[in-house]
């Protein structure tokens, strides 16, 4: 019995810390994404719309990602 609940608080832990890394993990690249957007502007400012334009998708296909591990991790611990 002890068994169990021991498997069960692992399998909570393990969840909490794969959404954990996942939101991290999606901060830290779209923080990158954004530096880069930013210097590749200041470089070339004629082609501004484009690189916000193409940040903005990137941006949001990270998130996607991040999500769709979240969810999974919620998941998990219910199944």
């Amino acid at each position: 019995m002890l068994g169990i609940l021991a498997a069960e608080g692992l399998v909570g832990l393990g969840a909490s810390l794969g959404a954990a890394i996942a939101a991290i993990g999606a901060g830290i690249g779209i923080g990158k994404i954004g530096a880069a957007a930013m210097e590749a502007i200041a470089r070339q400012p004629e082609s501004a719309g484009d690189i916000r334009s193409n940040m903005i998708v990137i941006a949001a296909l990270v998130e996607g990602v991040a999500l769709f591990a979240v969810i999974v991790c919620v998941l998990a611990l219910f199944v």
